[in-house]
């Protein structure tokens, strides 16, 4: 093909226009074939002209391999073929990258990628949220930035004509500036269905995308951990569009470290905003006036809010490119799609050129999950933490049994070569000639490591095509029993074991807390070949609260690990205190936090505690419409949360936060949804929180921690006067 493909779509004719940055850093548009093709479970009775069928070797659920000439004739068939049992890959780019055997960015190094970050502010005149529906709201200034420069286009004065032309400003400016990437945080939910919806009363064409393409939208929604987000999904032909929003919201399933996902907050969680820097903030409400009273302030700001989109994404979207350097699918489909559907697409890859039959995902009983255990309470020094390099795909390696459906036998050996490409790029990430090489090697290791612990969750995953949970169950069996001997061994050398999960020891030991080399070549001996223990962190101090909950402190810096500890949706006051127990306890600070908790219970009664200190925050997990419509039918339960959503105008969205206080009784009014009024919409006069609800919630957090406080258990009301 020549060059490095960085932009793929085809079109309803089934033409593929692709985009291949040159050797100068240029980008170039081609155009290419691609024969549509699906897999069916049976041969059909009648083909239409341009469709070609052909059997598969094999065993397998779908037999046959059908072929056609044109998007037209693939389409057609594909609607008459339904009784055949169809198996299609979407979006059919990646068909086209999986037939030719083709990746994205293949030859890029991430530094090369063309990227542009996208944010808009906008006027609100009623002083309410913004609404793109209103007439009278408006786009105030749109900021780009790419190759190394903002671009701000600014409102030149409050009217339509002004928004149409600013809206065009924006079509011409993303034509010349040619972005791979377009990334933005809450770009689909705010900046580019704000956009859309302004576009389309101007009749402006959303013009965003290559070969002259418009923009595409539809709903869509995204799974994180236990929740969905519901979202306007923007597509964009031959670019993709990255939201850091859900990067973040990704990145932290493993961590649950975050607290809030919002710009300025993960700007500081990441390190790309110092919280004691002088970058410029400016409330929401206050943005229009902003932009007509101090235009450089407003400017700074907006310049802010890309350099820290830019920042996000230099962090986390290294990860997404170097999948789609890996699997046959788009960048914005690595960004949306779980690891099963990835993973499907390399096994399918070799299947299709194999022309193997492919089987039908089977199904997968639930089986005993990995070695946890939380062994001590309270606070140890001297810690430290081994834990098994990549335990399971090792395990999986060490086994050498593909899964049963697997009849190409594909499974092992793609992950022997995936483990070697990641070993590869380890040692690259230490030794490269320069830092930029160095760096990328590092992305590229984490990458693929990354891709290799998914194997094993992909064999128990009953959506994955090649699932086995027998296979999967054998591993964690055995990972079981490795954790166990383990955990004998370090204890024979004088260890006191603190905590144990799936893969990883978390131990205290003074006698090689300096020199946990030594320990680690006491111990590694009886680990079958294959298997490697790694020392993982050395720290001064753990707070271990419960199993998988646990505070660590390095001398420095605090990892919590764990909901119970930091729980977002518990109340401001709460988490402030809860902070400073951990620090307390880990050695971080002298101060105790039961004074604090006296000064609140005092300002709780006397109603001095800002209401902003008590209001909890929590994410909807359902759409507030369909809430509505499930109590209308006499559903339950009745949740807070969701009450105070149907409070709000506009309403917030599935995957949103509110934030809302309780409060005081009222005859017939007793309950937490009866009581749950939105903190906007907080009146200190006419409907105050309840002093004494709060005072409840502040004696159970004393109670719940009270033994590691070394205080009594909390004594009756009338006599908590003692406590202290």
């Amino acid at each position: 093909m020549g060059g490095s493909l960085c932009g793929v779509w085809v079109d309803d004719a089934g033409r593929v226009h692709t985009t291949v940055a040159t050797a100068d850093g240029a980008r170039e548009t081609r155009t290419a074939a691609l024969r549509p093709f699906a897999w069916l479970g049976a041969e059909p009775a009648g083909l239409p002209a341009g469709v070609t069928v052909e059997a598969l070797r094999g065993e397998g659920a779908f037999r046959f391999l059908a072929h056609a000439e044109n998007r037209e004739a693939f389409d057609a068939f594909l609607k008459t073929a339904r009784d055949a049992g169809v198996d299609s890959l979407r979006p059919i780019e990646s068909q086209f990258l999986l037939q030719n055997r083709a990746r994205l960015y293949r030859d890029l190094m991430f530094g090369q990628l063309r990227r542009c970050q996208l944010d808009i502010e906008v006027a609100s005149p009623s002083g309410s949220f913004p609404d793109a529906a209103r007439p009278d709201d408006r786009v105030l200034a749109i900021g780009l930035r790419g190759a190394g420069r903002n671009h701000l286009l600014l409102l030149e004065q409050p009217t339509d004509a002004a928004e149409k032309s600013l809206l065009l400003a924006l079509n011409a400016a993303l034509a010349e500036l040619d972005p791979d990437v377009i990334e933005g945080h809450n770009i689909f939910k705010f900046d580019f269905d704000y956009l859309r919806q302004r576009a389309k009363r101007h009749k402006v064409s959303c013009a965003w995308g290559r070969y002259g393409q418009n923009a595409s939208f539809r709903s869509s929604k995204l799974k994180v951990a236990e929740r969905w987000i519901d979202f306007t999904r923007c597509d964009l032909p031959g670019r993709a569009v990255v939201d850091t929003y859900l990067l973040v919201q990704l990145h932290d399933i493993t961590t649950r470290e975050m607290t809030s996902y919002g710009l300025k907050e993960a700007a500081i969680y990441f390190g790309i905003t110092d919280e004691d820097s002088e970058r410029t903030y400016i409330e929401g409400a206050l943005i229009q006036r902003v932009f007509a009273e101090d235009r450089a302030r407003f400017c700074a700001y907006l310049e802010d809010d890309l350099r820290e989109t830019q920042g996000i994404a230099d962090q986390l979207l290294p990860t997404y490119f170097e999948q789609a350097r890996t699997f046959p699918t788009l960048l914005q489909e690595a960004t949306l799609r779980g690891a099963t559907s990835k993973i499907d697409l390399l096994f399918l890859e070799e299947y299709y050129h194999a022309r193997q039959a492919v089987p039908a995902p089977p199904e997968v009983q639930p089986f005993e999950g990995g070695y946890t255990r939380s062994f001590q309470e309270g606070v140890f020094r001297h810690v430290l933490h081994f834990d098994v390099a990549s335990l399971y795909p090792s395990l999986l390696l060490h086994i050498a049994r593909n899964p049963r459906n697997d009849t190409l036998g594909v499974f092992i050996p793609l992950l022997r070569r995936l483990r070697e490409y990641r070993l590869k790029y380890k040692q690259l990430a230490k030794t490269g000639a320069t830092a930029d090489e160095r760096a990328e090697a590092q992305a590229r290791q984490t990458s693929f490591k990354i891709l290799i612990n998914s194997f094993y969750g992909y064999l128990g995953f009953s959506g994955a095509r090649f699932g086995d949970g027998e296979l999967a169950a054998e591993v964690t069996r055995r990972g079981r029993e490795l954790l166990q001997a383990l955990i004998d061994e370090f204890a024979l050398h004088g260890a006191t074991i603190l905590e144990a999960d799936t893969d990883g020891i978390y131990l205290s030991s003074e006698k090689f807390h300096a020199e946990p080399e030594k320990l680690l070549a006491l111990v590694a001996p009886i680990l079958p070949a294959g298997i490697e223990l790694e020392f993982d962190g050395r720290y001064a101090a753990m707070f271990c609260y419960k199993a998988k909950n646990y505070a660590l402190y390095d001398g420095k810096k605090i990892t919590l690990r764990g909901s119970a500890l930091r729980s977002r949706g518990i109340e401001p006051f709460l988490k402030q205190l809860t902070g400073q127990l951990i620090r307390f306890l880990l050695g971080a600070s002298p101060e105790s936090p039961v004074v604090a908790a006296e000064a609140f219970r005092k300002q709780i009664a006397a109603r001095t505690l800002p209401v902003a200190e008590l209001a909890k925050s929590e994410i909807l997990n359902q759409a507030p419409e369909a809430y509505e419509r499930l109590i209308a039918e006499g559903g339950k339960p009745r949740r807070a949360s969701a009450e105070v959503a149907l409070q709000l105008s506009p309403r917030p969205r599935m995957g949103e936060r509110v934030n809302y206080y309780i409060t005081a009784k009222a005859k017939g009014k007793t309950s937490d949804w009866q009581r749950a009024r939105a903190l906007a919409l907080h009146d200190p006069i006419a409907a105050p929180y309840d002093p004494d609800y709060y005072a409840e919630k502040l004696d159970d957090w004393l109670e719940r921690y009270a033994t590691f406080l070394g205080i009594k258990p909390l004594p009756a009301v009338s006599e908590q006067g003692e406590l202290w």
